[in-house]
């Protein structure tokens, strides 16, 4: 499918859920002002500026999309994302239905250089898919997939949810790496990397991306590959936001049989040393098919356990040999592993990270799994409902790619470990993020870097996380985006 159909398609898919402010394809989209003459916003340094109401009405004008304003039906509905630790309230914010109209958005916050949140799917943990007083440009209702079958590709508008991804991709028979969590945008999500739980097999998210359109902060709607302007596609494989705002990604596909052998084991947390010393042995044999990672959490029924996820990407009489041995140690709670629907897994943590949980997350890449390690993942528990770790595996295909192939670096991790609390009364949040921030300081001796999807105070070591790519992304963010328009993000200052 060419972009033009493409575009079409997704402005079709997108009529219907914005409905409420937008009457008819074709039809101007309504603004709402709460200002005579102007309304307040804050520059690219934090300064208050004015933002002129007929720019704006001129902003509605040239988009599809509607333009909202505090005062809007939508405005309270629109500011909110999934954290609701972040409760920002932006000055104004364009949802976007075409390349072309975020290209309008851009432009406009460029030449006032006004401060520039994106969002796509909401679920920026740190809360920075939402700004006070900036443009959020919006694209969470671009969310077509269009898989070209032929070719196993899915063409992928970049508002769409994780879920989205998969569920035209499984239609078909077909599949790509897509998370953990099916409400996380694919945005954001992609371009940080792209964990998941077929990363062993098929490496991450990034490993299977053929082409993304971008729109710069030139206001160009770019198409990157990795023979139209390679090093630009380097950089928005790991590196983040910071190069524009992403309207497509056109994902390698790959024959799958839904029906996978996969589940949880699940033991009381007083067996938590054994079962991680096992575990700590016996993963680094594991086969490319097979994806397993433990989690420490407070379960409602269970109480205090500790818990390993099993994915296995192939036959279900072998993943049964290859596991036998885990299913052997301790005394299990529970063993659910059976032959089951894959957006079982895909789905199982979206309630308890459900919209509106108040959240704070850390994260620690992990280079080993050692005797160490396992003695302070388990001295350093808390038995604490509101908390919890759970872990990605990497290894197999992930580790295909060198340190600099890509511009995520962290090729060389074993795991990583996610630190997080989640509560729902703002009285807590103070307790909630120390408890994630004592729990990932008694740990963090054995981190070699972290997560920028994740992590929630990375951005004094930005440098450092990049290691060996940074020169180079300094360099493609002073080609593409000299002023740093893009900067809501785990940022990269330009060169």
């Amino acid at each position: 499918m060419d972009r033009r159909k493409f575009c079409k398609t997704t402005l079709a898919a997108s009529i219907a859920a914005s409905m409420p402010v937008l009457t008819a394809c074709g039809k101007k989209a309504p603004v709402a002002t709460v200002a005579d003459t102007s309304i307040k916003g804050v520059s690219l340094d934090g300064a208050e500026i004015e933002l002129e109401k007929a720019a704006i009405r001129e902003l509605g004008d040239a988009m599809s999309g509607p333009v909202i304003l505090s005062g809007h039906p939508d405005y309270e509905g629109s500011r909110k994302i999934w954290n609701g630790m972040h409760d920002k309230r932006p000055a104004l914010i364009a949802r976007c239905l075409s390349s072309e109209d975020v290209a309008h958005a851009v432009n406009f916050a460029r030449d006032r250089g006004l401060l520039t949140a994106v969002r796509g799917g909401g679920h920026s943990w740190p809360g920075k898919s939402i700004c006070d007083d900036g443009i959020v440009v919006d694209l969470s209702h671009m969310t077509n997939v269009e898989i070209d079958v032929d070719n196993k590709i899915a063409m992928t508008a970049g508002g769409a949810l994780l879920g989205h991804l998969d569920d035209a991709a499984l239609a078909q028979g077909l599949v790509t790496t897509a998370g953990v969590v099916s409400h996380t945008g694919v945005g954001g999500y992609t371009t940080g990397g792209g964990f998941g739980r077929l990363n062993r097999k098929y490496g991450l998210t990034i490993d299977n991306l053929l082409g993304a359109e971008i729109v710069t902060a030139d206001g160009q709607v770019r198409y990157v590959s990795a023979e139209q302007e390679p090093d630009l596609f380097w950089a928005i494989r790991g590196g983040g936001g910071n190069f524009g705002a992403v309207t497509r990604f056109d994902f390698q596909l790959h024959d799958f049989d839904r029906d996978i052998y996969s589940g949880m084991i699940v033991w009381p947390v007083e067996q938590a040393r054994e079962v991680l010393e096992f575990y700590a042995d016996w993963q680094g044999g594991l086969s490319r098919e097979l994806y397993t990672g433990p989690a420490m959490i407070t379960h409602p029924e269970l109480g205090h356990v500790i818990a390993m996820e099993v994915v296995y990407n192939g036959d279900p009489a072998q993943g049964e040999k290859e596991i036998a041995p885990l299913r052997a140690i301790g005394k299990p709670a529970v063993d659910a592993i059976m032959v089951q629907d894959y957006k079982v897994m895909q789905t199982q943590e979206d309630a308890m990270l459900a919209h509106g949980i108040r959240s704070y997350a850390k994260n620690a890449m992990i280079g080993e799994f050692s005797q160490a390690l396992v003695d302070d993942l388990v001295d350093s528990y808390i038995a604490d409902p509101r908390a919890g770790i759970f872990t990605h595996t990497c290894g197999g295909a992930v580790a295909d790619y060198g340190a600099t192939d890509t511009s995520f670096p962290h090729r060389d991790t074993q795991t990583m470990i996610v630190f997080f609390t989640g509560w729902m009364d703002p009285a807590e949040d103070d307790v909630g993020k120390q408890m994630c921030r004592d729990w990932h300081a008694a740990l963090e001796r054995h981190s070699i870097g972290y997560y920028d999807n994740i992590e929630q105070d990375g951005d004094t070591r930005v440098a450092r996380n990049f290691g060996p790519n940074y020169p180079r992304l300094r360099e493609i963010k002073a080609a593409y985006d000299p002023g740093n328009q893009f900067r809501l993000n785990s940022n990269i200052e330009p060169a």
